[in-house]
Parts: C-alpha cells; structure tokens; sequence
C-alpha cells in the first residue's frame, strides 16, 4: 500500500512541477493567467473505522486554478493596443467555418488587409455598433459586430469658386514686348500664386495664378475721339497694370477665348472701376482628371498694389475632398473613433467586453483565449467603465501576471515534494526487499 501512496505524492508533484513550468514558460505572452495546483488528501474509511486508526491513502490533485489577477501594463505606440484595468474580457469572433465566440485578455490588436481589427490570430474583435454621436445602437451578443476601419469620409465636391487677396508690388519691373508669358519660364512673370482645389471626383489639383506687370504708372486721358472721328472714352490714371493668367492643374483658363485678366490700379493701389469689379467666371473644362465637366471663377477683388513686397493676403475655395483615414482612438469607455484628412472624426464603435460570474471555470484553449462552461457560465456582455466592467487603456498592453521569483521558489518547493516521495518509495522498496530476504 505505500508503494501506491507514495506513487500518489509523486504524481501530484510531477503536475505541480508541470504547471510550474508551464508558467514560467508564458511570463512574456501578453493576457496570460497563471496558475496554481491544488491538492487534497485520500481518506478511505466507513462507519465502523476507528478514527484513530485511520490511515491515508496519499494525495490527489483537485484542480489547476487560474489566477485572473492583473499582469503588468506595458506602454506602446499603438492606438489599437488595449488593456483592461479591473474586470472583463474582450469578446474575440473566429474568422473559420465555425466563427465560434471566444474570450480574452490579449488586447494587442492591428488592422489587416481587409482593414478589420485583429489580434495576432486573425481572429476579430468584436464590439457595438453606435450612432453619429457615439451612442450604442444594439446590445447583447446578436448586436455584436466585428470592428472594420473605413478607408474614406465625406462626400467630394468639386471647387467652384476660388479667392485670391495679394499684394502686388507697385515696385516690380514691367515686363516688356519681348518676355511673353511662358509658365515654364520664371522671367516672363512677376509673381505666382497656387491654391489647391478639387475636381468632381475629390482628387486634389493645383490652380495657378501667373501676375505679369505690363505696364507703370500712366496718365488720365479725358474722352476725346479717334483718328476715324468716333468718340473715345476718359481713361483714368493707373500705377500699374497686370495681366492674369490662370492654370488648373495644366490646362489654361478662358473667358470667351481669352486666356488672360487684365488688372489696373489706381493711385491709392485699388482696382479702378474698369478692371474687374465682379469674380472671373472662367468657361467650363473638362479636367485631365477625367472628371465631370466643371466650372470655376476667380474673386481677384480684393488684391492691392503698393509699394510694399509681394504677399498673399488670404485664399480660399469651396472644393471639398473626401477624407482620407488618418487616425484611430480609443477612448477609456472604450469609443473607437476614426479621424480623417478633411477634418471628420467618425465614432466607429464600442468595445464589448464580457465578465463571469465563476471565471476560474473558463476553458483554456490556448493562444490566451478562453471558452465559457458550465461551471464559470455565460458570459455578461457590457462595456468598459459601466455595469462594474473594468477601463480601457489605448496605447498599452497587459502583460502575463507571472512572478518569475514567485514560481521559481515553488519550483524548489514542488522539487523538495517530488524527493521526498521518491525517498519513501524507496524505502517503503527497502523494506519489501528486506521481507523478500527472510529466510526460514
């Protein structure tokens, strides 16, 4: 009999020593739970024992209890790195045939290639959907839905006005006969001004202004009449005069034909009142693009002369693009929101989270996921920070709540164990041996 009591004890420490081992063996992988062996004693007895003379029969081991206490929070530079400070789990969807629900405490997740948020299994993270102002618009395990990052936001619309404010110099050189406008070649214009506006499509272009001084200051000429006798109007006093010409992306601007805009100034550096006193509407384009036939005009009201440098003033257009994905956040409620290159920010959805009421009965199936049973029960689904749900850090990962110096003292421990019942199978070995060497 204290062969197989002593064979018991062994057992017990080799599985202590087993799940020692299987510890220390996850102290870097993110999520893990350790564990703990229990034990009990063997006590075979009935009603008519003794109880002082009971004798036991050995140990057995009761169960490996996980311990679901906190590991240590580790900062990244991931917005999609998440840990849960206190109580829960994140709900997991398989991307298999069987798209069975799993749970875990691994909140290191990236987007792949469909932009679906995975952990490093490829499983998905599921959460809620919500609404525009980030309020959950579905609960409960048939609400859940996999978290996918859209790529885009907003609708394009194609620039239609255009306002250009400068500064031009009443200093600057005319340019003369001989230096006719070539945008290639930076001596045949005075300054350059570019805006970026937008096609149909949202595809971003570059409109350019060419300012080309033509001529200086000029008299007042009254009204008069020509050499064929036909009457001439007064031509008030200017300090300079400036020919526009205007590029979309690289297609020249026209009104009625005419590829240029011809601006005068007074002596106080404003337009006259017979250079453009409303905004240019240039005749309609087909952009190189390949998008819809579009038109633009050009505000040039407010551009001044002075004696000053060249500046711009102010631009503006109406063109809108459509947003490009330029950013993710989550917050400690655990609202995921997407920002975008046009200025949108787009709550995306809620992290769902499940707790248990026994969660020391969950499964392990490996890859720091766990499946619920009988024993820890259905899961509670709810959000981070509510329902006594536990907060989101975005930006930080839990690590694997092992102690090295912890285990490696119950290493030594579950060792000491495992000797001495190895020492009393071998005497209780000596001992059988001895009786087998009586002799008559």
């Amino acid at each position: 009999m204290s062969f197989y009591t002593a064979l018991s004890g062994l057992q017990a420490a080799q599985t202590d020593m087993s799940v020692i081992s299987h510890n220390l063996a996850n102290v870097a992988t993110t999520g893990f739970k350790k564990s703990r062996t229990e034990f009990a004693d063997i006590i075979a007895s009935n009603v008519s024992t003794d109880p002082r003379k009971m004798v036991g029969s050995g140990a057995v081991v009761k169960g490996n209890t996980q311990q679901f206490k906190e590991g240590n929070l580790q900062t990244t530079s991931n917005a999609l790195d998440l840990a849960l400070v206190g109580e829960g789990f994140f709900v997991m969807k398989s991307t298999g045939t069987s798209d069975s629900i799993t749970y875990s405490r691994n909140g290191s997740f990236q987007v792949d290639s469909n932009r679906n948020v995975v952990d490093s299994q490829g499983s998905y993270l599921m959460v809620y959907p919500v609404d525009n102002d980030g309020n959950v618009t579905a609960t409960g395990q048939d609400g859940l839905t996999n978290l996918q990052l859209q790529q885009t936001s907003g609708e394009p619309k194609a620039t239609t006005k255009v306002q250009t404010a400068v500064q031009l110099s009443s200093t600057s050189t005319p340019k003369t006969a001989a230096n006719v406008f070539k945008r290639s070649d930076t001596t045949t214009y005075t300054n350059s001004v570019a805006t970026r506006v937008y096609d149909a499509n949202g595809n971003p272009i570059t409109m350019t202004n060419y300012y080309v001084r033509t001529a200086g200051a000029s008299p007042a000429v009254p009204a008069g009449t020509d050499a064929n006798g036909n009457p001439t109007p007064a031509q008030p006093a200017t300090t300079g005069t400036w020919d526009v010409y205007t590029y979309f992306g690289d297609q020249p601007m026209e009104v009625s034909g005419v590829d240029k805009v011809t601006l005068q100034f007074d002596s106080t550096g404003s337009l006259i009142t017979t250079a453009p006193t409303q905004p240019i509407t240039f005749d309609a384009f087909n952009p190189t693009s390949g998008a819809a036939l579009q038109q633009v005009s050009l505000d040039l009201r407010s551009s001044t002369q002075l004696s000053s440098a060249f500046s711009v003033n102010s631009k503006t257009q109406n063109g809108v693009a459509v947003g490009q994905l330029a950013g993710v956040t989550v917050n400690d409620a655990g609202l995921i929101s997407a920002s975008f290159s046009n200025g949108d920010i787009v709550p995306l959805g809620k992290v769902a989270l499940a707790k248990f009421s026994t969660p020391t009965g969950l499964r392990q199936i490996g890859n720091s996921y766990w499946a619920a049973t009988g024993v820890s029960g259905a899961a509670s689904l709810g959000a981070a920070s509510a329902d006594g749900f536990g907060s989101l850090m975005s930006g930080t990962i839990e690590g694997s709540n092992v102690d090295i110096t912890e285990e490696l003292v119950n290493l030594i421990a579950a060792q000491r164990n495992f000797q001495a019942n190895a020492k009393a199978l071998d005497t209780a070995s000596q001992v059988s041996q001895t009786i087998f060497n009586i002799r008559s």
